[in-house]
């Protein structure tokens, strides 16, 4: 049992430091290993088998939406990057070159995709010439790079994993239908499989994605109170189009510019997971994306017929389609509890001989290590159950999160005063729309604009600033 305890206290407290609790996790719960290249990360099996679970609902949404897969090249001509001035000057620090093709400079530098809209572009420009041709739904799979100057597992990184989806449209308003229909995409997963509520809203001018008319943003609160923007989607106008030279031939026999949008989430989910749930034992995750749904610990599984009842269980458990595991190894049953605690296995199930004897079995669910006793003709129904409870529950404790450091504010006074009091949070604010006030309210406060949300309040009638008519209602925080 020492081995026990050294393993949970080896997590520092999230309410002692939060940023070491995390990165504690990352690596306690063989999540991630770090690289001797700064700022990259190995995703080991257990943290990519979350990531695969995301990436298969996640792509089975955007199909049941009628998008296709497909794969750019890793590598964007500088010519081309150039040739829409907002979008490269907005990622200009981060891109990362290629110079040298083996010993010979190349004649023109490369960049390391940091995003694909030029490649797209360029694709679209080559494909499409009549309004028969429209729309086109893409999304791809693939890693990007981004030369990040602080770094932390999952949250941060300068190479990650996501998606990225790029549609192009005959009209503004197909496209901006797209936009918003894949941001509620988005909140319905992270919601519904994630059990992670997030608000919906747009992004300020100053805030939206290089060369986007607009952005769209889901917004999700922390444990400790911090925002995380979980996903985005942007709307593009015909800007790209127009760089780009991509035109067709639309009903009226005119030569027009289409209208385009990107969206994309990444492996930060598993980070938003990890701080939206996780606890001084270690990760607690959401059934849907959990590795393991279900694990059984035998009890004194020396004795004749607790394994072979396990087994049985296990088989059972598998063809009710419940992803589930058997430990049969020789650690302890206390050692087996707190490993699969810092995992964050969502439900445990313990079969002993005085179980079997009484035919029953104890199901314990991750969230709130409640205990249950379950008939073992009964299992299949129980274990169900309780993923379905823990899931709700999960959601439940974020969103009392969120509502309890949540807070309206009229004045910047009373923005240092609340979060002075209570600590980090999601302030509610209204603001007149001009930049100047933006920055003014982050500079005096330290919190940020995070989004407009779509469904807007009304806290009162002046800015926040400076006083003067208000125009929106904003979302201010902290941010990751």
């Amino acid at each position: 049992m020492a081995k026990d305890k050294k393993m949970v206290t080896a997590i520092t407290s999230m309410d002692e430091d939060f940023a070491q609790w995390y990165t504690d996790i990352c690596k306690k719960a063989e999540l991630v290993e770090y690289t001797s290249v700064k700022g990259c990360m190995v995703i080991r099996p257990y943290g990519y088998a979350i990531w695969e679970n995301m990436q298969r609902i996640l792509d089975g949404m955007f199909k049941e939406t009628g998008h296709e897969n497909v794969c750019m090249p890793m590598f964007i001509p500088e010519s081309l990057l150039e040739k829409e001035k907002d979008h490269v000057e907005g990622f200009a620090p981060e891109v990362a070159w290629v110079t040298h093709g083996g010993s010979e400079k190349l004649e023109e530098r490369l960049c390391v995709r940091p995003t694909s809209e030029t490649l797209f572009c360029e694709h679209y420009a080559n494909i499409i010439h009549s309004y028969r041709d429209l729309p086109k739904l893409y999304n791809q799979w693939v890693s990007v790079v981004r030369w990040e100057k602080t770094t932390r597992p999952f949250l941060r990184s300068r190479e990650f994993l996501w998606q990225e989806g790029h549609t192009i449209h005959a009209t503004a308003q197909e496209a901006v239908e797209e936009t918003e229909r894949m941001l509620n995409v988005y909140a319905d997963f992270c919601e519904n499989c994630l059990a992670m509520p997030v608000i919906k809203g747009k992004k300020t001018e100053s805030d939206k994605f290089a060369g986007a008319v607009s952005t769209y943003a889901i917004e999700a609160l922390m444990h400790d109170g911090k925002a995380l923007q979980a996903g985005t989607s942007h709307y593009f106008g015909d800007g790209f189009a127009k760089a780009f030279g991509i035109e067709y031939t639309d009903k009226e026999n005119k030569r027009v510019n289409p209208h385009q949008t990107s969206w994309g989430v990444t492996t930060r989910l598993i980070g938003a997971v990890i701080m939206t749930h996780g606890d001084d034992s270690g990760l607690v995750l959401p059934p849907a994306v959990a590795p393991v749904q279900a694990v059984i610990i035998p009890i004194a599984q020396h004795k004749e017929g607790v394994l072979d009842k396990a087994n049985e269980l296990k088989e059972r458990l598998a063809k009710s389609g419940c992803r589930v595991k058997l430990d049969d190894s020789e650690n302890s049953p206390g050692w087996k509890f707190a490993e699969y605690e810092m995992k964050g296995v969502p439900v445990r199930v313990e079969i002993g001989p005085k179980d079997i004897e009484a035919g029953q079995c104890v199901v314990v669910t991750r969230h709130n290590n409640e205990k249950t006793i379950v008939p073992l003709d009964k299992l299949e129904e129980a274990v169900a159950e309780k993923l379905n409870e823990v899931r709700d529950g999960l959601y439940k404790k974020a969103l009392e999160n969120r509502e309890r450091r949540t807070y309206a504010c009229k004045t910047m006074d009373e923005i240092v005063s609340v979060l002075e009091e209570k600590g980090d949070g999601f302030v509610k604010a209204m603001w007149c729309g001009d930049e100047a006030c933006e920055d003014m309210v982050k500079e005096k406060t330290g919190v940020g604009s995070r989004c407009m949300p779509l469904e807007q309040e009304h806290i009162s009638d002046t800015c926040v600033c400076c006083g003067k008519p208000a125009k929106a209602m904003v979302y201010w925080g902290k941010a990751y």
